[in-house]
């Protein structure tokens, strides 16, 4: 139903159309009309996504603002709107043929406190809201509803009998082509694959339960989350791999009887011990502490969805998010956005079969790009581009990305908790664990923690590793001063420096550091990883490439030394402001490692000219609060632009393959278009240095 903030449809003039949009307009995704963004408006446009990604609804079969009439007091008649009505497929937008409706609330504004999520009876009068529209004698075939505000969602079914109707409680929807009565164990093999915004949100609910109504502080709520996580996955791979019935499910009476929800916990426990006998990273002292209740909601939560069969995309972001915002590190440990990562992946465009490393790979953003950057590179080779997996595709895809990362992909943290998460996030994506070793990377070979030694056999230094990419720990107030690893840098980095008073040229100083800032010597260890000829991208604050102090110019000169420079992209300061909360101005630069023979040609004289690609990105699509920065027309209105969108959707009980042209804002990002530039330069300007 709606309320007095709720959006207004403007139609198009005749002959004309969309192509700039205001700040409070949008492109309406069941409508294509221009549309304003106010009150419910945010929330409706998110689930009629939903219900065509997930659900697999048509949008031909969705309407919006459709009037109902209801009885008020048994006597008088008065319409009410449904915000979404689904009808039966292909069929006309008529009442005898709606089937299933939505109530859309606008979001409540959450500030710093806990935000709980509600039950059914601490929503009832919401959910009256959406009886009263389910009930009425006018759609006898109508039978699903949903009521949400973008943070609860309520689901019911309604039963008709003798008496009018009964309204039970689901925990979710069954998809387009299915009925509440195959609601059973068997119709798991009909998950729904997740959509951004939607399985974002219900990893936050997951989350959100457990902080708030667990009363668990938020880095514990993340962990017990993940262990429901990955009992969920090891269930589909099970019953996908063996041909047998999931475990990780719940039947519709389960969630609401304590039998029921006894019933789920069993299950779950079961499940969650074989994920500790089959995965190394997790051990005896992991273990769910969550209520049955608990569980029961976040089993009815992620249930529904095929994880293994989900976009990497959509569960990169929606893992990253929960990451992100629960394991801060306090050591400098600024978490790479997603606009850089993509953006260094591009640039070095990591090969199958080439070793790839990040040595301080905090949450494992780079390691899980350079999947989704392998997968696309298949994708390519398919002609599937744009087009969620087949099941045999998935498979073939899973079992190939599973290779890939334990032979090809490597990561290395001193942060025990950010290895754990990195290790879960590349097993998200591949079901295997990769190679994430708990190590100092600046110590190695040497150093006291458990996986030194087994990091020795697979990514010996040096010339091991053909791309490394990594966003080093930084800042002078985290300096090394460890001895026994600055004297692995005595003859590069860790050297002190002095000017010639006279010439001014740079000259060995006599004093011996004891202190050098982590950033500094990540340079040179990812130069000595590197086999000749291999690729780096590196993070690094501007001071080391500007300032003209001898420690810093002294370092350039060593990087000139060693290295061919590919590439310098300068970011702005809101790249970090938002997910890191750091306010630094910050470079990626890009490097080749000389062969021996290159650096002595450049010793007797015989140096290289060779082009440098350089660029400043002005704007990576969001401001400093992290709202979204659009492209504009010199009116100020946002510039839209035609979307072509290739969807398999399940209609009539069959996958078909549609394609669709949608209208959308332009996000104002530089960096995809610096990443398509730099491959036009190298098209004229090939890399320096040896071919690879």
């Amino acid at each position: 139903m709606h309320d007095q903030t709720s959006a207004t449809v403007e139609e198009p003039e005749a002959g004309s159309t969309v192509d700039s949009l205001a700040d409070d307009e949008t492109i309406d995704y069941i409508t294509g009309n221009r549309i304003k963004l106010k009150g419910s408006e945010p929330v409706r446009q998110r689930i009629a996504r939903a219900l065509f990604h997930e659900y697999g609804i048509s949008v031909d079969d969705m309407a919006r603002d459709f009037p109902i009439q209801i009885s008020v007091e048994g006597r008088r008649k008065v319409t009410k709107k449904a915000d979404i009505a689904i009808f039966a497929p292909g069929s006309e937008h008529t009442l005898a043929n709606l089937r299933r409706i939505v109530i859309c609330k606008p979001e409540p504004k959450v500030g710093r406190t806990v935000t709980k999520i509600r039950t059914f009876a601490q929503a009832k009068k919401d959910i009256e809201e959406l009886q009263t529209l389910l009930g009425t004698e006018s759609t006898p075939q109508l039978q699903y509803g949903m009521w949400t505000n973008g943070l609860d969602i309520f689901y019911l079914y309604k039963e008709p009998n003798r008496f009018g109707a009964r309204f039970d409680e689901l925990a979710y929807w069954p998809k387009a082509d299915e009925e509440i009565g195959s609601a059973t164990v068997a119709s798991v093999a009909r998950l729904r694959r997740g959509e951004a915004e939607m399985l974002r949100l219900a990893f936050r609910r997951c989350h959100n339960y457990i902080h708030g109504n667990e009363g668990m502080p938020k880095d514990a709520a993340f962990w017990q989350f993940l262990y429901l996580l990955f009992a969920k996955m090891h269930d589909e791979r099970v019953s996908r791999k063996n041909h047998v019935p999931p475990r990780f499910y719940l039947l519709p009476s389960e969630a609401s009887t304590e039998r029921g929800r006894e019933a789920i916990e069993k299950r779950i426990t079961e499940l969650f011990n074989e994920v500790k006998r089959e995965y190394p990273i997790f051990t005896v002292s992991d273990v769910i502490e969550l209520s049955p209740r608990a569980l029961a909601f976040i089993v009815a939560e992620l249930a529904p969805y095929d994880l293994s069969g989900t976009d990497m995309d959509v569960k990169g972001v929606a893992y990253q998010e929960l990451v992100g915002t629960n394991l801060r590190g306090d050591r400098g440990q600024y978490f790479t956005p997603s606009g850089a990562v993509e953006l260094v992946v591009k640039i070095l465009d990591p090969k199958p079969g080439e070793k790839v490393l990040d040595p301080a790979c905090g949450t494992g953003g780079f390691l899980r790009e350079t999947l989704r950057h392998i997968l696309n590179k298949w994708r390519a080779e398919e002609h599937t581009e744009g087009l969620p997996d087949t099941e045999d595709q998935l498979i073939e895809h899973q079992t190939r990305l599973a290779n890939y990362a334990a032979e090809c992909l490597f990561g290395a943290d001193f942060d025990r908790s950010l290895v754990r998460a990195t290790t879960m996030s590349i097993m998200t994506f591949t079901g295997a664990e990769g190679n994430v070793y708990h190590m100092d990377s600046l110590a190695f070979p040497d150093g006291h923690f458990p996986d030194v030694a087994e990091a020795r056999k697979t990514i010996p230094v040096p010339n091991s590793i053909d791309v490394l990419m990594t966003n080093p720990p930084f800042g002078t107030d985290i300096k090394i001063e460890e001895e026994h690893i600055l004297d692995k840098y005595r003859d590069g980095v860790a050297q002190s420096w002095t000017r010639d008073r006279g010439t001014g040229e740079l000259q060995p100083g006599t004093t011996k550091l004891t202190g050098v800032s982590p950033e500094q010597l990540f340079v040179q260890r990812a130069v000595q990883w590197v086999k000749p000829g291999g690729r780096i991208g590196i993070v690094l604050p501007n001071g080391i490439l500007s300032n003209p102090g001898p420690a810093d110019e002294a370092i350039r000169r060593w990087i000139l030394d060693h290295c061919w420079v590919l590439a310098s992209v300068e970011l702005p300061v809101e790249t970090f402001v938002v997910e890191a909360n750091v306010n630094i101005l910050t470079t990626l630069l890009f490097l080749k490692k000389k062969t021996d023979k290159e650096r002595m040609a450049s010793d007797r004289g015989a140096a290289q000219d060779y082009p440098v690609f350089m660029a400043v990105a002005e704007k990576v699509g969001f401001d400093r609060r992290g709202n979204k920065v659009y492209k504009r027309h010199p009116n100020g209105k946002a510039v839209v632009e035609e979307h072509t969108e290739r969807e398999r959707v399940r209609i009539g009980g069959k996958d078909v393959v549609r394609t669709f042209v949608r209208k959308r804002e332009v996000v104002d990002n530089d960096l995809p278009l610096i990443a398509e530039a730099y491959h036009r330069f190298r098209e004229e300007h090939p890399e320096p240095g040896i071919a690879r």
